[in-house]
């Protein structure tokens, strides 16, 4: 396991934004850039960071998968927005989440410590958000009454931990109709802008039918990113109609062209990838390839056999999963990702 660690930072990230062209199908109207506020916490409320720039976004294990276990104490500087993995079913309420922390798993990390890290992280420029599903995660969000549970509860928890709002990462299936306004209440709750992020899989971009596809125009204006899974995919379609491979720079430009060309703003657009090859079961790349994407998407160089009509500036950030499996691989992403952005 690595030792490497990084000095932490007193401000979030400034810099780029990414630009692509040509396009899949039609789409909705573009979304205004989304800048995050605070959550509701009243502990927290007077140290909710602010984004300037773009994000480095990073999963954060509450479990054990034999990567590396670490306290959210421990997350280096360049990660600018943390997601905490993950939010469980209510058990009381339908379509409603609640959070454990797994202290015993986690080397006897307690409750205390935390809510201090979570607090020290924001109050360093950090946002930290509950993140709901992945891979084996369920919460349904089908009809109005689970649409107010999921709205209600993850405020409450927003309120209690002090994250600064929600990562939609249910990959299981979604309702693009009650995911919606359970959204749009979460955003009524909290009186400032939560930041709303998800992590869709590339097959739900393919066409403007696909439940997610329709979430992110639906709510663009409240958005903040949507970090797309570019691994565990197979080949997929880019936004020119061709056809491009898991684990090349081309494949995730191509794709990420899909959602720049749909209306949504370059600032809401972000590029997932596992932080190391144990990471995923597929799609790996070496984060220089990460790099490349940016680059192609950004300014037009590093392109390979896609390239945009014409390039977009900066788009907004990078996510990987996970911190964990980073930490494992010696900070490889953080470290060659990080400087693209800053």
């Amino acid at each position: 396991m690595s030792t490497h660690r990084h000095r932490r930072r007193t401000g979030p990230l400034t810099g780029l934004v990414l630009t692509t062209a040509l396009a899949l199908g039609t789409a909705g109207v573009a979304g205004a850039a989304q800048t995050p506020g605070t959550a509701g916490a009243e502990t927290a409320a007077d140290t909710a960071p602010q984004q300037g720039g773009q994000w480095l976004t990073g999963y954060w294990h509450n479990f054990d998968n034999g990567s590396t276990v670490m306290p959210l104490g421990d997350v280096p500087e360049e990660y600018n927005l943390v997601a905490v993995a993950f939010a469980e079913n209510h058990p009381e309420r339908d379509g409603g989440i609640t959070f454990e922390l797994a202290g015993d798993e986690l080397g006897g990390y307690t409750d205390q410590e935390f809510r201090d890290d979570i607090a020290a992280l924001r109050a360093d420029g950090t946002s930290v958000v509950i993140s709901v599903g992945g891979e084996l995660g369920h919460v349904d969000v089908t009809n109005p009454a689970q649409a107010e549970n999921f709205a209600e509860t993850t405020h409450e928890l927003m309120e209690d931990y002090g994250f600064d709002g929600v990562d939609i990462d249910l990959e299981h299936g979604i309702d693009a109709e009650h995911m919606t306004d359970a959204l749009r209440q979460l955003d009524d709750l909290s009186g400032t802008d939560p930041v709303i992020t998800m992590a869709p899989q590339t097959i739900d971009f393919q066409s403007p039918d696909r439940d997610y596809y329709q979430l992110a125009e639906n709510i663009s204006d409240i958005l903040t990113i949507v970090n797309m899974q570019y691994y565990n995919s197979g080949s997929m379609l880019g936004c020119d109609g061709s056809v491009y491979e898991q684990g090349t720079s081309d494949f995730v430009a191509a794709l990420a062209c899909i959602q720049l060309e749909m209306g949504l703003d370059p600032s809401q657009v972000g590029l997932g990838l596992p932080a190391a090859p144990e990471a995923a079961g597929g799609g790996y790349m070496r984060p220089q390839g990460v790099v490349d994407a940016l680059d192609c998407l950004e300014e037009g160089r590093s392109c390979g056999s896609f390239a945009p009509e014409s390039p977009y500036g900066p788009i907004g950030g990078v996510m990987t999963w996970s911190i964990n499996w980073d930490a494992a691989n010696g900070y490889e992403f953080a470290d060659t990702v990080s400087p693209q952005l800053d």
